[in-house]
């Protein structure tokens, strides 16, 4: 028996370098290997596989009617495959038929052939998936309602910085086989997040027969940018016998790059009443009148390019055993530039003697919405003049991965272990120069011009530099590194019983580090009145126009270049100090100039130490898992039942500061936490015919906060008033005595129960119908709120953190429908379709506090953040004779995108109305080693629309954001 144990042990120890098999060859149209350990992919369910579907003896797809051939199995539900787009509909049909749990896959069957840029891009247009963009690309994912998606690569967690998920946008296509997305877990998988878990795939030497080189170039043109972009990769894979097994080296290098160029025309999300000092035209019945703070252009633009690259280093020593090496580094550069032109509307009455009226414009030519006190449009005499900044930031990404680890099958047993090593870290530098208008021009104003606010200037020169001064100069440094380590080894046991299919343990340990820090300076100079262009930044011109149409009557202005600011800022420096000399002189009792001349005396910006954050967090995980299977009657049912277990310990520390004047005092704080998570999962599949199925799916799934949300530090402001400069009695906002800000500490995980139900019915080898309806019973998520507390210490106090929604429930219906119209003569059985629709009804409860009882509660149920009620996508397809034409709709309902309470607890509501996208791809294969493609994205160009809803019921139209159409076209080659 002790020799066992030993034989065991030693197992795991040489087990540290060998392969999971999961990854050779099984999608559809994948090389097949012919060497040893070579199975057909997602014949296991271990999570460092990545893949998660198993072939049972009870759920093997029939020969198909029409080719005589068995139908793909292995992998999960839903293949989108891009190349060859029949086949690839045959075998989505087949993996969703054969799955053992809900899941969703995107297969690039060639080469750097996924349908979009980034994997961000293609989870659009997946069923139950809803997407936000900005700046031309997915930013965020929701997945049936959820936010907190995690992320793995090739089966194991992978992490961007101090976050604990990768940004899927900094993954391109050209370098994946496959994206899997898990929208219910199995006890053997990762940790998923509260919506589940995306995992994307790389190929290995043994998905090939031998030697492979393929790659290919593309370019694409920006209609907004007016830019041209190069994108780029390469794959080499080869392999080969040696005397001690088969081995196999595989290297991929991606370049991907876009230049963009947004224009958003915007009303202030804050609302405000007119002075009692304003003059109004025609005068009102009712004052004072409602209107935005300001309005103004918020222009983005910028280069991001992406660099990647992996390697896949396998050895098959014997037919039953593979070790492997393999590598990421998956990087992130931009260089962006910020526009900002605001038009400040607001007016102040006079507070003390000899203050003039110049702060309380004139407003003419008043326009109202209908029977209220809503401005629709006015002329602005006077007032506050126009601030504008150009703002150039660089950041940076840098994601290394290496992992090592195998797989030993003995037939009934198979052994795999995995052991991976990860760093990231991310830098973001910003230097932003101001100026502002010598004069407040008269501007006509129209808050609510097809679909937001539309401004002009009549009779002012902007081309004239004279008409602008500097004022002020800000500069910031942002830095966060992420590292960890993680490892895992996984049992599977296969005993051909009669009811038992497959048992599965595991064990998992991973190590996680996050910190970051940032620190920045302003020099506000406007005081000084310094002529704009005397600066040091080279010469001046006109910003571009990036918008669309005529709505918007005032486009362009004065600004430096890109290098002018980003290039110059010794010299900026420099006279940001002699500035601010000045300043300190003229103001001896203003202790912001003091500080802010102290911050500029060295070259580089100080690090705020108040501003770090430190995270140490460890966790230990077990699994058990058990698939079982029987037959009644005629009738084949099968599934699984699993638990998986998990311990998080965690230290977390940061630097609280308390400011009083110009003195802070500093505390250090650190928390500690330890806590279990019990995560079961069920599944059922009954299969009533070969064609007709149904599945029902419970899990509990539980996502930790981001490490920044926990930070234990606060930051408290006490408000230092001057008594020469009363408050103003009409501004309810001089009630604050002080201003906090920080992490939380008490923050709860997220949680959720999930069940799912599904009905299947394939009809043909690439046709299908399927409906599923889910529910999800959730709590805890988190956002940041501001509140206002009456504090025993400082007082009236507006605190912003993060909080815990309360409960809430996410219920919804997804269908899918696919097919060929083989039916149809000639060249028109080419013709396909697929189209998928998803519901969404969620809620939960926000959190309240009572500034008058202290009480802290949670509200009525509201919608959930984000999430939109409809989502469809409608793609037509064609494939015959070497032409493959893709032409795709998607649709996402509008939804609310925050909540605000203001100081007199008015809640306000801000919402994204209906986005719709139209894409069009097509190829042709010149030869069947070469390929021309040609595409067209975001063809429509409809614009995102933000509104916001007040305490009054009025609707403001936020903002109008005008984004660019790509045209791309490429080669591709294989040999």
């Amino acid at each position: 028996m002790k020799r066992h144990i030993l034989m065991l042990s030693a197992a795991h120890i040489a087990l540290l370098i060998m392969p999971a098999q999961a990854q050779a060859a099984g999608y559809p149209g994948a090389h097949a290997s012919d060497g040893p350990a070579a199975k057909p992919a997602g014949t296991e369910t271990s999570d460092q596989a990545g893949s998660g579907a198993s072939e049972d003896k009870k759920s093997k797809p029939s020969k198909d009617a029409d080719t005589g051939q068995d139908a793909s199995s292995a992998e999960q539900s839903n293949d989108i495959v891009v190349n060859g787009l029949r086949g690839s509909m045959e075998s989505a049909a087949a993996l969703k038929k054969n799955s053992d749990s809900i899941i969703d896959v995107v297969v690039a069957q060639d080469i750097g052939k996924l349908p979009d840029d980034t994997a961000a891009e293609t989870l659009a247009r997946l069923a139950g998936v809803q997407v936000q963009r900005y700046n031309d690309e997915v930013s965020g994912v929701l997945i049936r309602g959820l936010p907190d998606v995690a992320t793995a690569y090739n089966g194991r967690e992978i992490f961007t910085a101090e976050l604990r998920r990768a940004q899927l946008q900094d993954f391109p296509a050209q370098a994946l086989a496959a994206i899997e997305i898990y929208k219910s877990g199995t006890a053997d998988l990762i940790e998923p997040g509260l919506a589940g878990l995306v995992n994307v795939r790389t190929r290995r030497p043994f998905d090939f027969k031998g030697r492979e080189i393929a790659g290919g170039l593309r370019g694409t043109y920006n209609d907004q940018s007016r830019l041209f972009d190069p994108q780029g990769n390469i794959l080499v894979s080869d392999r080969w016998n040696t005397g001690i097994g088969e081995m196999g080296l595989l290297v991929n290098l991606t370049y991907a790059q876009s230049q963009f160029h947004n224009a958003i025309r915007y009303n202030s999300t804050n609302i405000t009443d007119t002075s009692p000092a304003s003059i109004i035209t025609p005068k009102p019945a009712t004052t004072p009148l409602r209107h935005p703070y300001s309005v103004g252009l918020y222009n983005p633009s910028g280069k991001r390019y992406r660099p990647s690259g992996n390697f896949s280093f396998q050895w098959a020593p014997a037919s039953n055993a593979e070790i492997y090496l393999e590598g990421i580094y998956q990087g992130y550069r931009g260089l962006n530039v910020t526009d900002n032109f605001d038009v400040d509307l607001r007016g102040r009455a006079p507070v003390q003697p000899g203050q003039t009226q110049g702060t309380a414009p004139t407003l003419s030519d008043v326009v109202l919405v209908g029977n209220t006190t809503q401005i629709k449009s006015m002329t602005k005499s006077g007032g506050y003049r126009p601030g504008i900044y150009r703002s150039t930031n660089r950041d940076a990404t840098n994601t290394f991965q290496i992992a090592t680890g195998g797989k030993w099958n003995s037939g009934i047993a198979t052994l795999s272990t995995d052991f991976a090593y990860s760093k990231s870290n991310y830098r973001n530098t910003e230097h932003s120069l101001d100026s502002a208008l010598t004069t407040a021009p008269t501007v006509k104003v129209d808050f609510i011009n097809d679909g937001g606010a539309a401004f002009s200037f009549p009779d002012y020169d902007f081309s004239n530099p004279d008409n602008y001064i500097w004022r002020g100069y800000f500069e910031k440094d942002y830095k966060v590194n992420g590292k960890g380590w993680q490892w895992r080894t996984d049992l599977t046991l296969e005993p051909e019983m009669a009811l038992l299919r497959k048992l599965q343990f595991g064990y998992r340990v991973t190590n996680r580090d996050a910190n970051y820090i940032t620190g920045n300076r302003y020099a506000y100079t406007e005081q000084l009145k310094i002529p704009f262009a005397s600066l040091p930044i080279g010469k001046l011109s006109m910003s571009p126009n990036p918008f669309r149409g005529a709505v918007q009557g005032f486009t362009s202005y004065l600004v430096p270049t890109f290098q002018g600011v980003d290039g110059s800022q010794a010299q900026l420096r420099d006279l940001s100090r002699k500035a601010l000399q000045q300043l300190v002189a003229l103001n001896p009792k203003d202790d912001g100039y003091k500080e802010a001349l102290t911050r500029f005396q060295s070259e580089t910006v100080p690090m705020d130490p108040y501003s770090q954050f430190h995270a140490k967090e460890q966790s230990y995980a077990a699994y058990l898992q058990a698939k079982y299977g029987f037959d009644v009657g005629s009738i084949a049912i099968d599934g699984v039942l699993g638990l998986r277990a998990v311990n998080t310990v965690g230290r977390y520390s940061g630097l609280s500061a308390i400011t009083v004047g110009s003195v802070t005092t500093a505390t250090p704080r650190e928390v500690h936490q330890n806590y279990l998570d019990l995560l079961p999962n069920a599944s059922m599949r009954i299969m009533f015919t070969d064609k007709l199925q149904l599945r029902f799916g419970y899990t509990f799934t539980r996502t930790r906060p981001d490490f920044g949300t926990l930070n234990p530090a606060v930051y408290i402001e006490r408000v230092v008033r001057d008594p020469t400069r009363p408050a103003d009695p009409t501004d309810p906002n001089s009630r604050i005595e002080a201003f906090g800000s920080g992490g939380n500490p008490n923050l709860r995980p997220l949680t959720s129960h999930n069940y799912d139900v599904s009905l299947e019915y394939y009809f043909s080898k690439s046709g299908s119908v399927t409906v599923a309806a889910f529910n999800h019973d959730v709590n805890g998520f988190i956002d940041y709120f501001t509140r206002y507390v009456q504090d025993p210490v400082f007082g009236f106090m507006q605190v912003n953190r993060p909080e815990n929604s309360g409960d809430g429930k996410i219920k919804g219906v997804e269908a899918n429908f696919q097919t060929f119209f083989s039916f149809l003569p000639g060249a028109l059985k080419g013709l396909g379709v697929q189209a998928n629709v998803t519901y969404i009804d969620g809620k939960n409860r926000q959190p309240q506090y009572n500034t008058e009882t202290g009480v802290f509660t949670y509200g009525k149920l509201v919608k959930i953040t984000g999430l939109s009620d409809w989502t469809y996508n409608l793609s037509g397809f064609y494939e015959r004779n070497g032409i493959q034409a893709r032409l795709s709709y998607n649709w996402r309902d509008g939804y609310v995108r925050a909540y605000g309470v203001d100081i007199l607890n008015r809640t306000t509501t801000w919402r994204t109305k209906p986005i719709s996208r139209l894409d069009l791809s097509m190829s042709y294969d010149i030869t069947k080693d070469i390929t021309l493609g040609v595409d067209a994205t975001n063809l429509l160009a409809k614009p995102f629309n933000n509104f916001s809803t007040d305490n009054y019921g009025y609707e403001y139209a936020q903002d109008v954001r005008d984004e660019g159409r790509y045209y791309g076209v490429g080669l591709r080659f294989r040999f």
